[in-house]
C-alpha cells in the first residue's frame, strides 16, 4: 500500500484525504484522480496507468444534480477491469475546494469547472481584457470554492511602466493582500518568474477569457507548444476558445494544472460567501446597518449607503456589489423552485410506477 500512496501522492494525493479514505481501497489500487472529462467519459489515473471510464448505472441514476457527478480533479473509487484498459467508478472522494459557475446561458444548473485545487490563477490581459467588474466575478467564484486566488496581468510588453503601475494599483487598492503579477508570454525572464508560483505536488488552474494568453502561458510554462493558441479579433478584442474541456497538466516539477476554457459568461448562483468575501468592506459595513435584512439599496440607517455618499467605497463597486447579490439571489430561487418541482416529478414517477405494478 505504501507504494501505491507514494505513487498517487505525484497526483496530489495527501495525508489529510487518506484518512476518509477504507483502506482496503488503497490496497486493492481503486484511488484514482479524473484527468479529463468529455460530457460521460472520463480518463482517470491511478498509482499505474491512464484509464478510459465511465459511471456505474447506480451512480449516475442517483445523481441528484452536477455537484454529485466527477469534475476534472476529482479524486475517485474506480474499479479498472480488462487488463488495465477501461475502469468504472463507483463514488466520488469529498472535495477540499470546488470551482463552480452557473451553466451558461437561460439554464439554471451548476456547471463544475475543477475540484481540489490549491490556487486559481485568474488570468487577464493589460489590455483591453482588463476589467475590474469581472475579476471580481472570478474572485467570489474562486473564494466560494475556498480556493487561493493569484492574478495574473499578462501582454505588460504591450504597455508602458505608468500604465501597467496604473492597473495594478487599482487591484491593489481593493484587494491589498491579493497578489498581483504582470507579465509577458514573449519575455524569457517573466516565464520563468511565474514557474517559481508553481509548487510541486500542488494543484492549480488557469481561469480567464479567450485571448488573454492562457494557452500560450501553459505551452511556456511546459516548454512546448503542445496546445494550439488562437488570435485575438481586432475587432472586440476576444479571442476564439483553443481549449475545449478541463484537463490535468502535469509540470516537469511536479505541480499540477488544470487549463479550462475561455469564459464569457460567469453567473453566480451560490455564491454568498465568495460574494461576501470579494467585497469584505461592504459585509463589514452591512453589520452596522439599522435593519438586519438590509438590502443596501434604499433603508434608512444603511450604513452602506452612508459609506457610499461620503466617497469611502466607489459608485462602481458598489453597483457591481448589488448587481452580483441581486443576480446570485435570483439564481439560487430559480434553482430551488427547479429542485422542488424535480422532487414532485419524481415523486409522480413512482405512484405511477407503483400503480402499474399492482395492476
Amino acid at each position: 500500500m505504501k507504494e501505491i500512496i507514494k505513487a498517487l501522492s505525484r497526483l496530489g494525493f495527501d495525508p489529510a484525504l487518506q484518512t476518509l479514505i477504507e483502506p482496503h481501497y488503497l490496497q486493492q489500487d481503486q484511488v484514482a484522480r479524473v484527468c479529463t472529462v468529455d460530457k460521460e467519459r472520463y480518463i482517470i489515473q491511478n498509482s499505474k496507468s491512464t484509464v478510459t471510464a465511465t459511471l456505474t448505472g447506480k451512480m449516475r441514476f442517483a445523481a441528484e444534480s452536477a455537484l454529485d457527478l466527477p469534475t476534472t480533479g476529482d479524486w475517485v473509487i474506480a474499479q479498472v477491469f480488462d487488463d488495465d484498459s477501461v475502469a468504472v467508478i463507483h463514488q466520488v472522494l469529498s472535495r477540499k475546494s470546488l470551482l463552480k459557475r452557473k451553466s451558461a446561458g437561460k439554464a439554471v444548473e451548476h456547471q463544475l469547472i475543477a475540484a481540489n485545487i490549491d490556487v486559481a490563477c485568474i488570468v487577464q490581459s493589460l489590455d483591453r481584457n482588463f476589467n475590474i467588474n469581472r475579476l471580481q466575478r472570478y474572485l467570489a467564484m474562486v473564494y466560494e470554492g475556498g480556493i487561493t486566488p493569484l492574478v495574473l496581468l499578462s501582454k505588460r510588453d504591450l504597455l508602458t511602466q505608468a500604465q501597467i503601475a496604473t492597473k495594478t494599483d487599482t487591484v491593489g487598492k481593493l484587494y491589498p493582500d491579493l497578489q498581483v503579477l504582470p507579465f509577458s508570454n514573449s519575455i524569457d525572464d517573466d516565464v520563468q518568474n511565474l514557474k517559481k508560483q508553481f509548487d510541486p505536488g500542488k494543484t492549480y488552474c488557469l481561469l480567464g477569457s479567450s485571448g488573454v494568453g492562457k494557452t500560450t502561458l501553459l505551452n511556456n510554462l511546459l516548454g512546448t507548444q503542445q496546445y494550439e493558441t488562437g488570435e485575438v479579433r481586432e475587432k472586440d478584442g476576444r479571442g476564439r476558445h483553443t481549449t475545449s474541456r478541463r484537463q490535468l497538466i502535469h509540470l516537469d516539477n511536479g505541480a499540477m494544472l488544470i487549463d479550462t476554457p475561455g469564459m464569457r459568461e460567469l453567473g453566480a448562483l451560490e455564491m454568498n460567501e465568495g460574494i461576501t468575501h470579494t467585497f469584505e468592506d461592504i459585509a463589514l459595513l452591512a453589520e452596522q446597518c439599522r435593519f438586519n435584512d438590509c438590502s443596501h439599496q434604499h433603508e434608512t440607517g444603511c450604513a452602506v449607503l452612508q459609506a457610499l455618499e461620503k466617497g469611502e467605497i466607489s459608485e462602481q463597486y458598489y453597483q457591481n456589489y448589488i448587481k452580483m447579490q441581486k443576480e446570485a439571489a435570483h439564481h439560487e430561487r430559480t434553482y430551488l423552485e427547479k429542485r422542488q418541482r424535480d422532487k414532485e416529478f419524481g415523486k409522480l414517477y413512482k405512484r405511477i410506477m407503483k400503480h402499474k405494478i399492482k395492476k
